[in-house]
């Protein structure tokens, strides 16, 4: 008896069930979160009848893998694999070593330069604890951009209900808490909501507080009419004072009355806005203060006199008392007046270096005159628009520039920075060097001049290598006193940024205000000059906070109406009248 062949006619159609179990069995492993039996299972059961379905193909479909549509549809699923392959890989190598680029104007997901200095200057681990759940996205993206530049912050988002121990550890009062964790420091950074978000100010501004270990002292000189530091009607320097109470610095009222010379802890002085004449000794105590290598802030407006006229003079500084006149326009674009410049012009120093062309706003100011003084390097710092002049009769209306009157075309300076290195400060090493040369081949008795550089080694039974310097034919830059070492090159130049004096001239103190300072760059020009002065040198300067580019057209009521006869009847008709002409001329 033949045997019959086997019937594959309804066998092939349970190869379906193959696929189905293994998506069964991978969904319930993605649902459950594991691998469980029945997920194994049913992803083992499927892969078998798939395995199953290939080795009995030739015979359930005689000469299938012969036929052209198969070798067809072979190379297609081949190439399919080979795309998702290649695309999985770029995803991968994507998310591995992301790349991200920042297109908009005001690079609002970049961390500013001040930020990631700080973050690469971490020598050890700084934690951000993040009490609220779940994790906001754009917090948690403003963390990942602060870990790509420092492998030394983590942060981490809890759930305080989940993990009460750890919210009393931190003594968390609200949901939405932040705090940093340095070692065995913990700091409150601030209480994040849905209307406020993490704040990249504050949060370098916390890390270089709580890793940084120097706390500095400013003084704000008193008795004179000064701006008072607590908030005041008559424009106070509360806001400042708190700003800079956040970059570690502790401020003091100064009264140079009460004693006779600046005391040894301050760090810098700073003059806002007197109204009154400073005392002769007063003046005097501030003129050795810089002499010894201290740093002085003025901040003076028109129409005052101070009598620091000695002490800027020496210094090449006058101020003229004529106010500035900004005619650009740009001021009236955001409700300024003309006597209120606004500054998109900085010069090239470490206070304005990363301003661009941003904004700073300084009401009633005075310009700032220099005269190259020998010794002395001087940096303009806030320079109004060629549009400006400075006005000599402003209580003549109209405004107008008259040079017959004393006024004098812009751009003008409204702000100078000024350094001069003590000239006590110079290394020791180089009376050395100057003695190396004279005592090469010169024979003398005196012990003093029995020093090794006088010494060859044929006059002495001593070894050649004690005394290398002592080879006549050793040139002054060969010589080991002519190149000190990286120690005593260190401690020189601590030396002499210790001796360096610093002075800062503003011709306004309204900017630095409660009414201004938190206007645009403001709060960034006061704070940066102040972390110099103190000669935080190294350390990162104020930072802006971020906001969009208002991009919306204003339009007169005249402009309107075109653009909306323009958009209703002008384009519409100008559309018609030409596809009638084009059917008139296809007809």
């Amino acid at each position: 008896m033949t045997k019959k062949p086997i019937k594959w006619t309804y066998l092939k159609y349970l190869f379906w069930f193959g696929p189905i179990l293994t998506i069964m069995g991978i969904t319930a492993q993605e649902v459950a979160g594991e691998w469980s039996p029945v997920s194994l299972a049913l992803l083992i059961a499927g892969l078998l009848i798939i395995g199953l379905w290939f080795l009995l193909l030739d015979q359930i479909a005689p000469g299938f893998w012969g036929r052209r549509s198969t070798q067809v549809g072979t190379n297609a699923i081949i190439a399919t694999l080979a795309m998702f392959v290649i695309i999985g890989l770029i995803n991968f190598l994507g998310v591995r070593y992301g790349v991200q680029i920042d297109l908009t104007e005001n690079q609002l997901f970049t961390l500013s330069p001040q930020s990631q200095q700080v973050v690469r200057n971490l020598d050890q681990s700084v934690k951000v604890w993040v009490f609220e759940s779940p994790a906001n996205p754009a917090d948690k993206e403003l963390l990942e951009n602060y870990r790509r530049y420092g492998s030394n912050l983590e942060f981490e988002f809890v759930d305080p209900q989940l993990q009460p121990e750890l919210a009393q550890k931190f003594n968390v009062n609200y949901i939405g808490e932040v705090y940093l964790e340095y070692g065995n420091q913990r700091e409150l950074v601030q209480t994040i909501s849905q209307g406020e978000r993490l704040s990249e100010v504050q949060l370098t501004n916390a890390i270089e507080r709580i890793t940084g270990d120097r706390t500095d002292k400013v003084y704000f000189l008193q008795g004179h009419g000064e701006r008072p530091l607590e908030a005041s009607d008559e424009g106070g320097l509360s806001q400042a004072v708190s700003a800079l109470e956040t970059k570690n610095f502790t401020v003091e009222p100064l009264n140079l009355a009460e004693q006779p010379a600046v005391p040894d802890d301050a760090s810098l002085i700073v003059i806002a806005g007197p109204k009154r004449a400073l005392f002769e000794p007063e003046v005097q105590a501030l003129e050795n203060y810089l002499a010894d290598g201290g740093s002085l802030l003025v901040m003076i407006d028109p129409d005052t006199n101070p009598g620091l006229e000695p002490l800027l003079s020496d210094w090449g500084v006058t101020l003229t008392n004529q106010i500035v006149i900004d005619a650009s326009g740009q001021g009236r674009l955001v409700g300024l007046g003309p006597a209120t410049p606004l500054v998109t012009q900085y010069g090239d120093h470490p206070i304005t270096q990363d301003f661009g062309t941003g904004f700073s706003i300084y009401p009633l100011a005075q310009p700032v005159d220099m005269e190259p003084v020998e010794g002395i390097k001087e940096t303009p710092l806030v320079i109004t628009s060629p549009q400006s002049w400075a006005e000599n009769t402003p209580e003549q209306q109209p405004l107008e520039f008259n040079e017959q009157e004393g006024d004098r075309p812009g751009p003008l300076v409204l702000g100078v920075a000024l350094s001069r290195q003590d000239s006590s400060a110079s290394p020791p090493s180089e009376p050395e060097a100057e003695e190396t040369p004279e005592a090469e081949g010169e024979d003398t008795d005196e012990p003093e001049a029995t020093e090794t550089p006088e010494v060859s080694p044929e006059d002495t039974d001593e070894p050649e290598a004690e005394t290398p310097e002592a080879s006549p034919t050793a040139s002054p830059e060969e010589s080991p006193e002519a190149s000190p070492s990286p120690i005593q090159t260190d401690e020189s130049q601590a030396k002499e940024d210790e001796a360096e004096s610093r002075l800062i001239v503003y011709g306004n103190s309204n900017f630095a205000t409660d009414s201004w300072f938190d206007q645009q760059l403001n709060p960034d020009i006061f704070i940066n000059s102040v972390s110099w002065l103190s000669k935080r040198d190294a350390q990162a300067l104020s930072i802006s906070p971020k906001e969009p580019e208002d991009r919306r057209i204003n339009l007169t009521p005249v402009q309107s109406g075109i653009l909306g006869w323009l958009a209703l009847l002008i384009v519409p008709a100008f559309g018609f009248l030409t596809a009638g002409m084009l059917w008139w001329l296809r007809r």
